[in-house]
Protein backbone atom coordinates (compact mmCIF):
# COMPACT_ATOMS: atom_id res chain seq x y z
CA UNK A 1 0.00 0.00 0.00
CA UNK A 2 1.11 3.55 -0.79
CA UNK A 3 -0.49 6.69 0.65
CA UNK A 4 0.32 10.40 0.66
CA UNK A 5 -1.56 13.45 1.98
CA UNK A 6 -1.34 17.10 1.00
CA UNK A 7 -3.01 19.80 3.14
CA UNK A 8 -3.35 23.56 2.96
CA UNK A 9 -5.24 25.98 5.21
CA UNK A 10 -6.82 29.08 3.71
CA UNK A 11 -9.15 31.94 4.61
CA UNK A 12 -9.94 32.66 0.97
CA UNK A 13 -12.82 30.19 0.55
CA UNK A 14 -15.51 28.38 2.55
CA UNK A 15 -16.09 24.66 2.35
CA UNK A 16 -19.46 25.27 0.65
CA UNK A 17 -17.60 26.98 -2.20
CA UNK A 18 -15.11 24.11 -2.50
CA UNK A 19 -17.95 21.62 -2.44
CA UNK A 20 -19.74 23.47 -5.22
CA UNK A 21 -16.53 23.45 -7.27
CA UNK A 22 -16.09 19.68 -6.97
CA UNK A 23 -19.78 18.86 -7.42
CA UNK A 24 -19.49 20.49 -10.87
CA UNK A 25 -17.65 17.47 -12.26
CA UNK A 26 -18.01 18.66 -15.87
CA UNK A 27 -15.92 21.73 -14.90
CA UNK A 28 -12.98 19.81 -13.39
CA UNK A 29 -10.87 20.47 -16.48
CA UNK A 30 -10.86 24.21 -15.64
CA UNK A 31 -8.69 23.67 -12.56
CA UNK A 32 -7.06 20.26 -13.10
CA UNK A 33 -4.26 20.58 -15.62
CA UNK A 34 -4.21 16.82 -16.21
CA UNK A 35 -7.89 16.46 -17.15
CA UNK A 36 -9.11 16.72 -20.72
CA UNK A 37 -12.73 16.21 -19.60
CA UNK A 38 -14.83 14.66 -16.84
CA UNK A 39 -18.49 13.64 -17.06
CA UNK A 40 -20.71 12.76 -14.13
CA UNK A 41 -23.25 9.98 -14.64
CA UNK A 42 -26.12 11.01 -12.33
CA UNK A 43 -26.01 13.25 -9.27
CA UNK A 44 -22.94 13.99 -7.15
CA UNK A 45 -23.78 11.25 -4.67
CA UNK A 46 -22.41 7.98 -3.37
CA UNK A 47 -22.38 5.29 -6.04
CA UNK A 48 -22.41 7.64 -9.02
CA UNK A 49 -19.82 7.20 -11.76
CA UNK A 50 -17.51 9.72 -13.38
CA UNK A 51 -15.94 9.17 -16.77
CA UNK A 52 -12.62 11.00 -16.74
CA UNK A 53 -10.28 11.46 -19.69
CA UNK A 54 -6.77 12.43 -18.59
CA UNK A 55 -4.67 14.36 -21.10
CA UNK A 56 -2.63 11.82 -23.05
CA UNK A 57 -4.29 8.83 -21.42
CA UNK A 58 -7.26 6.47 -21.77
CA UNK A 59 -10.68 7.14 -20.23
CA UNK A 60 -11.00 6.11 -16.59
CA UNK A 61 -14.17 5.16 -14.72
CA UNK A 62 -14.24 6.67 -11.23
CA UNK A 63 -16.79 5.80 -8.55
CA UNK A 64 -17.92 8.22 -5.84
CA UNK A 65 -17.52 5.65 -3.06
CA UNK A 66 -18.20 7.76 0.02
CA UNK A 67 -19.68 11.21 0.55
CA UNK A 68 -20.34 13.39 3.57
CA UNK A 69 -22.09 16.46 2.15
CA UNK A 70 -19.91 19.60 2.07
CA UNK A 71 -17.21 17.89 4.14
CA UNK A 72 -15.62 14.89 2.42
CA UNK A 73 -15.78 12.59 -0.56
CA UNK A 74 -13.72 9.65 -1.75
CA UNK A 75 -13.34 8.46 -5.32
CA UNK A 76 -12.11 5.00 -6.34
CA UNK A 77 -10.57 3.98 -9.64
CA UNK A 78 -9.95 0.32 -10.43
CA UNK A 79 -6.88 -0.78 -12.38
CA UNK A 80 -5.52 -4.28 -13.00
CA UNK A 81 -4.68 -5.70 -9.56
CA UNK A 82 -4.90 -2.32 -7.80
CA UNK A 83 -7.25 0.49 -6.80
CA UNK A 84 -6.56 4.18 -6.40
CA UNK A 85 -8.50 6.01 -3.67
CA UNK A 86 -8.61 9.81 -3.65
CA UNK A 87 -10.00 11.43 -0.50
CA UNK A 88 -11.00 15.11 -0.53
CA UNK A 89 -11.55 16.61 2.93
CA UNK A 90 -12.75 20.13 3.82
CA UNK A 91 -12.43 20.98 7.54
CA UNK A 92 -13.28 24.26 9.25
CA UNK A 93 -10.54 25.17 11.75
CA UNK A 94 -9.76 28.24 13.85
CA UNK A 95 -7.08 29.13 11.25
CA UNK A 96 -9.42 28.77 8.26
CA UNK A 97 -10.49 26.02 5.92
CA UNK A 98 -8.13 23.04 5.88
CA UNK A 99 -8.23 21.35 2.49
CA UNK A 100 -6.66 17.88 2.51
CA UNK A 101 -6.20 15.39 -0.30
CA UNK A 102 -5.06 11.85 0.35
CA UNK A 103 -4.18 9.46 -2.44
CA UNK A 104 -3.93 5.79 -1.52
CA UNK A 105 -3.05 2.88 -3.80
CA UNK A 106 -3.82 -0.68 -2.72
CA UNK A 107 -3.29 -3.98 -4.46
CA UNK A 108 -0.68 -6.39 -5.73
CA UNK A 109 0.40 -4.04 -8.55
CA UNK A 110 0.16 -0.88 -6.47
CA UNK A 111 3.86 -0.12 -7.09
CA UNK A 112 3.18 0.00 -10.85
CA UNK A 113 0.13 2.28 -10.59
CA UNK A 114 1.97 4.60 -8.19
CA UNK A 115 4.68 4.98 -10.82
CA UNK A 116 2.26 5.36 -13.76
CA UNK A 117 -0.47 7.51 -12.19
CA UNK A 118 -0.61 8.18 -8.45
CA UNK A 119 2.73 9.93 -7.91
CA UNK A 120 2.10 12.33 -10.82
CA UNK A 121 -1.44 12.96 -9.56
CA UNK A 122 -0.09 13.74 -6.09
CA UNK A 123 2.64 16.00 -7.48
CA UNK A 124 0.04 18.10 -9.34
CA UNK A 125 -2.07 18.80 -6.23
CA UNK A 126 -0.25 21.93 -4.92
CA UNK A 127 -0.60 23.73 -8.26
CA UNK A 128 -4.16 22.55 -8.81
CA UNK A 129 -5.37 23.53 -5.33
CA UNK A 130 -4.34 27.15 -6.02
CA UNK A 131 -6.51 27.07 -9.15
CA UNK A 132 -9.34 25.43 -7.19
CA UNK A 133 -9.30 28.14 -4.52
CA UNK A 134 -9.20 30.94 -7.10
CA UNK A 135 -12.19 29.53 -8.99
CA UNK A 136 -14.11 28.57 -5.84
CA UNK A 137 -13.82 32.16 -4.54
CA UNK A 138 -16.13 33.23 -7.37
CA UNK A 139 -18.84 30.65 -6.60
Amino acid sequence: MWSKTYSITTNEVAREQMWKLFADVNGWHTWDSGVEYAQLNGAFEQGSHILLKPKGGPKIKIVLSEIIEKKMFITVSSFPLAKIYHEHLFEETSDGLRISYTITVKGVLSFLWVKLIAQNLFNSIPKDVVKQINIAKTL
